[in-house]
């Protein structure tokens, strides 16, 4: 990776050097319009030149990020969701088998202790 950007830089310089040294070429005394509209020509060739390379370098990013989602984020969204849904299961299994009926046996201790009360033998 660090090779490949000391190669961009390096080429990059060597562009620039090389629009220097056409830009001072053809912007000797006495140019005519048709030179500087050579020097347009090149100035917008090269500019195209290094929207190629960041759609290039866009391309590849995007590559990248779809794989990490297929590859990494996928498997936890999946695992993720298991999860959720095995908890959903002990939830509903507790709350069945464990909480109602402790619920339901209140309910009987509590009449029981109203009515015992109302016959006068618990008091309040």
């Amino acid at each position: 990776m660090r090779r490949t950007i000391i190669g961009i830089t390096i080429g990059a310089v060597v562009l620039l050097i090389l629009l220097g040294v056409a830009i001072y070429f053809l912007l000797q005394p006495a140019t005519p319009t048709d030179k500087i509209r050579d020097i347009f020509i090149i100035v917008v060739a090269l500019e195209s030149l290094v929207i190629g390379v960041a759609l290039i370098v866009l391309v590849v990013q995007l590559a990248s990020l779809i794989n990490l989602l297929q590859n990494e984020v996928k498997p936890i969204l999946k695992a993720t969701t298991d999860t959720v849904n095995n908890l959903r299961g002990t939830a509903e299994f507790l709350g069945e088998n464990v909480v109602e009926p402790v619920i339901k046996l209140n309910g009987y201790l509590a009449g029981l202790y109203r009515m015992l009360e109302l016959m006068g033998i618990r008091k309040k």
